[in-house]
C-alpha cells in the first residue's frame, strides 16, 4: 500500500512542458523536414546500450512511443518541419518530444532551446568581453605596443597612441578570451620584443622563412633554422630565454 503511494506521489511530480528546438544552422533554410522514420538513405536507429541493441525510430503522433517494437499496426506519420529554424512541440505530444530527444541528429542537426542555459552562456561571454575591455584600458604604452606586435604583426613605431588603443580595444571586445589569453602569457614582453627586433631589421628572415639571420650592422650570421610547422617567433623566444642566448637578447635590446 505505502509502495503504490509513493509510486502515485511520484507520478504526480512530473510535469509535461512545451518545448522548441532550433537548427545549429547559422542561417537556417525557411523550411527543414526532418528524417522520421528509419530507411536506407537515413538509418534512424538508436543504440540501446541495455539490450544491447539498435531500435528503429519512428515517430507517429497516435503511438505511445517513438521505437518501432512498441508501436501497433496502425500508426499515422506525420512530418516533422522546422519553419524559419525553429520547432515548437506542445506537452500534449510527448511522443514527439522522446523522438526528438533520441534522434541522431539531435545535438548536430538541432538542439533543444534552453533559454536559462543559453542566459548563462550570455552572461558568461559577457563576462569575459567586460574583463578583457577593462584589461585593455589599463595597459601601459609598452604594453599596447607588445600586444599590437604579437597580434598584428604591427609597426608600431608608425602607430600613434590612439590608434594602438583603438585596434587592442577592438580586438578585445571581438575576441575577449584570445585577448585575455595573450595579455596572461607571462611571455608576452619577450615576444613582443622579439617582434619588435623583426620589425626594425635587427633580426630578418631568409629563404622564404625558413632561416632567421642577425642583421645588425656587425653581424649578418645565421641565428637559427625554422623546421616545417614551428613559429619562428616561438622559436626566437625560446633561443634568447637560453643561457646561449640571454647575452645576446641583452645585445639586440641594446640596440633598439
Amino acid at each position: 500500500m505505502e509502495q503504490t503511494k509513493a509510486k502515485a506521489k511520484t507520478k504526480k511530480t512530473v510535469k509535461f512542458t512545451d518545448k522548441n528546438y532550433k537548427l545549429k544552422k547559422a542561417v537556417a533554410p525557411l523550411s527543414y523536414m526532418l528524417p522520421t522514420k528509419h530507411s536506407a538513405r537515413f538509418p534512424l536507429l538508436w543504440f540501446d546500450d541495455n539490450e544491447g541493441t539498435n531500435r528503429e525510430l519512428r515517430y507517429a503522433r497516435n503511438q505511445k512511443s517513438p521505437f518501432v517494437d512498441e508501436q501497433d499496426g496502425n500508426v499515422i506519420l506525420e512530418p516533422v518541419v522546422f519553419e524559419d529554424g525553429f520547432l515548437h512541440v506542445s506537452r500534449t505530444n510527448q511522443v514527439l518530444q522522446e523522438f526528438l530527444h533520441y534522434h541522431p541528429l539531435n545535438g548536430r542537426t538541432f538542439l533543444e532551446v534552453d533559454k536559462a542555459k543559453d542566459a548563462a552562456e550570455e552572461i558568461e561571454g559577457l563576462m569575459i568581453e567586460a574583463d578583457a575591455l577593462v584589461e585593455a584600458k589599463k595597459l601601459s604604452i609598452e604594453q599596447l605596443e607588445n600586444i599590437c606586435r604579437v597580434l598584428f604583426g604591427a609597426n608600431v613605431s608608425t602607430m600613434s597612441t590612439s590608434e594602438l588603443k583603438r585596434d587592442v580595444l577592438i580586438f578585445a571586445k571581438t575576441n575577449p578570451q584570445d585577448f585575455l589569453d595573450v595579455v596572461n602569457d607571462p611571455e608576452l614582453k619577450i615576444m613582443g620584443t622579439v617582434e619588435r627586433f623583426f620589425a626594425e631589421g635587427l633580426l630578418a628572415y631568409r629563404k622564404s622563412g625558413k632561416e632567421v639571420w642577425f642583421n645588425t650592422a656587425n653581424n649578418k650570421t645565421k641565428m637559427l633554422n625554422v623546421p616545417f610547422g614551428k613559429d619562428a617567433t616561438d622559436l626566437v623566444v625560446s633561443y634568447l630565454k637560453s643561457d646561449d642566448g640571454i647575452e645576446v637578447l641583452k645585445h639586440l635590446e641594446s640596440l633598439i
